[in-house]
This record gives structure tokens, C-alpha cells and sequence, in this order.
């Protein structure tokens, strides 16, 4: 199950940087993470901290419970 999250939170956020037109270097730098730091949340290799979700969220101009709410749906 928390691998399953971990994917499914890296996806929504690789969904959503796209979207924005933004690179993965241009997102991190945005962070204030390593590009490869966020190659790993992306690809759920990462187990990210409360801290580093709220950090996301907001450059992706979310709050957090929006982004949470926006993987709403079943895990596989």
C-alpha cells in the first residue's frame, strides 16, 4: 500500500508540473530541491515529508488538501 502512494503521489505531481510547462530541473530549482529529489518523488522512489508536500503544493499554487483531493480514486 504505501509503495502504491508513493507511486500514485509521484504521478499527480509529474501530471501537474507538466501541465504547468515546467521542467523537472525547473520545478526542483522552484522547490529549492535536487532535480534528482524530485526525479524520486515522481517516480515514488522518494517517501517525501510533510514539510516537502506543503512545499510542492504551494509551487504548484495547490493547497495541500486540494492536492490530495485531486488523487482522489481507487489505488490499484
Amino acid at each position: 500500500m504505501k509503495n502504491a502512494l508513493r507511486k500514485s503521489f509521484g504521478l499527480k505531481i509529474k501530471e501537474l508540473r507538466l501541465s504547468s510547462g515546467m521542467s523537472q530541473e525547473e520545478f526542483a530549482d522552484h522547490c529549492g530541491f535536487a532535480r534528482s529529489y524530485m526525479s524520486r518523488i515522481e517516480r515514488g522512489g522518494a517517501n517525501p515529508s510533510l514539510n516537502a508536500i506543503g512545499v510542492v503544493a504551494e509551487a504548484l499554487g495547490l493547497g495541500v488538501n486540494t492536492l490530495f483531493n485531486s488523487m482522489a480514486g481507487p489505488m490499484h
